[in-house]
């Protein structure tokens, strides 16, 4: 049983009581029992002595009913039910009883709000946990003192509270207000997993009848009395910045109340990693509604101008670094050219294990293929949009952003307000995929509110997103195996690079599994901005690298899965280097039970199947694809996916989130591209940008978890990365020919059936 302390002074664990509301109300730091030595342990302060008012993760009401707060924001992967579920489960309380609400930002009660990264549970598996633990502790002593009985002889279920020997009973809204005056625990017992009943099993989106019947709960959705409508209007192309704007004609049309320029940040102003913005200086319209604003843009006369290069100073998760931002515009075909120049150059190395050069010198055979993958835009269903309210030294903000906390610093900076006078609410996300990661749109709509005086939402059309970059970059990458006579691997060296950034994991499979193993990495600077995008960059490195291995072991005359488990095999029982990220044991029990699920080895002729395996993430995601030719065309079958992400809180959000990430994987591999000509995108909106369609979607996914009593890893991202690599190895069952370049739409001939 796990034992976690509860106190690390006042900083990490509060309790406040209210006794006007006949409830008890616990709040806990996010950062209590966390493992990540690195984040900082924010104050908690006291909290109103209105217990309605406050932001805390529970409160019990004297009728027995549960309010439970979600502290990060939701866009889709149903964290709303499944961190809920964390509390109600230590908190023994039946979850028909439970209310969720979210929490608004507030990063002294709640930490570091922040939805990406698959990061989610795993980071708040203990703490949300404790919350609830500590709580029922309280309210057994609170029985224990009010019967005179020991602590140890009351016991709990579905909220209730019981002593056997004296035939006593009472439900937690009947102890709440002894419990408020008791002091925390200093130490509390988590249950083991085999005793949960809450952790472990489906429970339905709380937000579901909600979404069908159309209720607001999107920032899209949210109005406030006496609010105007922004637009903005960016460079046409990158490598260009405002000169001049008359807004004459835009101010003359109905309903339309100003032109203003904005600049997002001040001068000297030491921006943050997800202070990306492609168009800092910008031209917002004003108007009483979205239609009037749209046709007044039309009638702004901006001139703009090509920017000068510079470099500036970020201060991101990894340190300081400084980037180079190019003048000039840029084109996909040059690109091409600059990432196969650098290809075929020296690049730097970052691991390198025994001599690989030499295993290369003397190798009887050498496999040498390249990847390559477009820019890709997000296009989350919901496209950008925020609502702010400057009043004097305060600001009112309610946005759909991932990540609240990292905004605040240049939102007080840019508007001249302290930090702590910015309030904002967190409305549900329509999609993010690391998109609403980057909250510049925020600070957009603060900064024309403050200049009109008045409550503004702003609204980006579907055209303004997919043009305002932030774009998963352009990649590369190039593979070369050495083999023997006998067709054994003796080396294998991997070279990757990007605009303008490097895709590379040096240190992930099969790193760890060969004696002769070299990564090299470059990248190219860019006036492009991009972003981190649904599993930043192993988005592409795991199709080429599994489409690569499935080609190495058909080389090799191996089967794909066993070669894979083989070289998992020597990673485990005799690693290579000491810096390998993932774990073999792990890796390979992915790979094993998806090989029983798939009934790999029993193949239909007339079914072509790809598999592929990937860690990322913390997780083990794994897939076998099957598709079909008809009518020249390929249609996907089914896909089996086997997943190792540690402890599924809630099967169905778990299984939900693998079905999209498959089916968003399989639509950017067919179809994902966004080019460029000279410095414009060619595309901007879904009439040119093709998404997935129903007709291409799998027509059955198939998901089945590895069980283990692993704390949770990351689930959101790691099935999308392997989705890649199984459908252009199905893809080359079925036509003989293997996909180097995504889309796999634009690097093919008619197939045949």
């Amino acid at each position: 049983m796990t034992r976690l302390k509860t106190h690390i002074g006042r900083r990490a664990f509060i309790k406040n009581t209210s006794l006007a509301g006949g409830g008890l109300v616990l709040g806990f730091s996010i950062f209590n029992s966390c493992k990540q030595g690195d984040l900082e342990k924010l104050a908690v302060r006291e909290m109103p002595k209105e217990w309605f008012e406050i932001n805390t993760y529970l409160k019990i009401g004297d009728n027995g009913v549960i309010t439970i707060y979600t502290p990060n924001p939701e866009f889709g992967q149903n964290i709303r039910t499944s961190m809920p579920m964390l509390i109600a489960e230590e908190l023994d309380v039946d979850w028909k009883d439970v209310i969720v609400e979210q929490a608004p930002y507030h990063p002294e009660k709640y930490g570091f709000q922040f939805t990406g990264g698959s990061q989610g549970i795993r980071r708040r598996w203990e703490p949300l946990r404790m919350a609830g633990a500590s709580a029922r502790q309280m309210l057994r002593q609170a029985a224990a003192q009010s019967w005179q009985v020991p602590i140890a002889e009351i016991t709990s279920i579905a909220g209730m509270l019981k002593h056997e020997a004296s035939g006593q009973s009472a439900g937690y809204g009947e102890m709440a207000l002894v419990a408020s005056t008791l002091p925390v625990p200093e130490e509390v017992k988590l249950k083991e997993v085999k005793d949960f009943k809450i952790i472990g099993q489906s429970r339905k989106n709380v937000d579901a009848k909600s979404i069908v019947t159309g209720k607001p709960m999107f920032g899209s959705d949210y109005q406030k009395e006496g609010m105007l409508i922004a637009m903005i209007e960016h460079p046409p192309a990158f490598g260009m910045t405002l000169d001049s704007v008359d807004g004459s004609a835009a101010k003359a049309m109905p309903g339309i109340l100003d032109v203003v320029t904005i600049k997002s940040f001040k001068d000297g102003f030491e921006k943050g990693g997800f202070d990306t913005n492609a168009f800092p200086e910008l031209v917002a319209i004003v108007g009483n509604s979205t239609w009037e604003v749209m046709q007044a843009k039309k009638q702004l006369s901006v001139k703009w101008k090509p920017i000068k290069s510079y470099s500036e100073s970020i201060n991101g998760f990894r340190g300081k670094e400084t980037k180079n931002i190019p003048a000039g515009f840029e084109s996909t075909e040059k690109h091409k050219a600059k990432m196969e120049e650098l290809a075929g150059k020296p690049g730097k190395i970052v691991r390198k294990d025994g001599k690989p050069e030499a295993a290369f010198k003397n190798a009887a055979t050498i496999l040498e293929r390249s990847y390559s993958a477009p820019y890709l835009a997000h296009n989350s269903m919901e496209p950008l949009n925020a609502f702010a309210h400057v009043i004097g030294d305060k600001v009112k903000i309610a946005a759909p952003i991932q990540i609240p906390s990292l905004i605040v610093p240049t939102l007080a900076s840019s508007l001249g307000i302290p930090a702590e006078n910015i309030e904002m609410e967190l409305p549900r996300m329509g999609g993010g995929f690391g998109r609403k990661a980057y909250g510049h749109y925020v600070v957009e709509a603060a900064l024309i509110s403050q200049k009109v005086n008045a409550p503004v939402k702003l609204v980006y059309s579907r055209e303004d997103d997919m043009t305002n970059g932030i774009y998963r970059p352009t990649y590369h990458a190039t593979y070369r195996a050495a083999l023997d006579e006998n067709n054994n691997l003796m080396a294998l060296h991997v070279k990757a690079g990007g605009i303008p950034e490097s895709p590379l994991f040096a240190n992930r499979f099969p790193a760890g599994a060969l004696d002769n193993y070299m990564a090299e990495q470059w990248s190219i600077d860019s006036n492009i901005t991009i972003g981190a995008f649904r599993a930043p960059r192993s988005n592409f490195m795991a199709g080429a690298e599994q489409a690569f291995l499935d080609e190495l072991a058909e080389t090799m005359g191996k089967d794909p899965i066993e070669f894979r488990l083989d070289l998992l095999k020597r990673a485990k029982e005799d690693p290579v280097g000491e810096q390998n990220d993932y774990d073999a044991e792990r890796y390979a029990g992915v790979l094993e039970l998806l090989r029983e699920k798939a009934a790999w080895g029993q193949e239909d002729r007339n079914i072509h199947r790809g598999v592929s395996a990937y860690f990322c993430h913390n997780s083990y995601a794994a897939h076998v694809l099957d598709l079909t030719i008809e009518n020249g065309k390929p249609v996907v079958q089914n896909v089996c996916c086997a997943i190792d992400c540690g402890i599924v809180v809630n099967p169905d959000a778990a299984k939900n989130m693998a079905e999209g990430a498959i089916t968003d994987g399989i639509g950017n591999a067919f179809f994902g591209e966004l080019t460029f000509k000279e410095g414009v995108p060619q595309k901007n909106n879904f009439d040119q940008y093709q998404m997935i369609r129903m007709m291409d979607a799998p027509k059955e996914i198939d998901v089945h978890f590895v069980q283990n009593e692993i704390a949770p890893t990351g689930m959101g991202e790691p099935p999308f990365p392997p989705i890649f690599g199984a459908l252009a190895n199905a893809l080359y069952q079925a036509t003989g020919r293997r996909h180097y370049q995504q889309p796999f739409v634009s690097d093919r001939p008619p197939l045949v059936g």
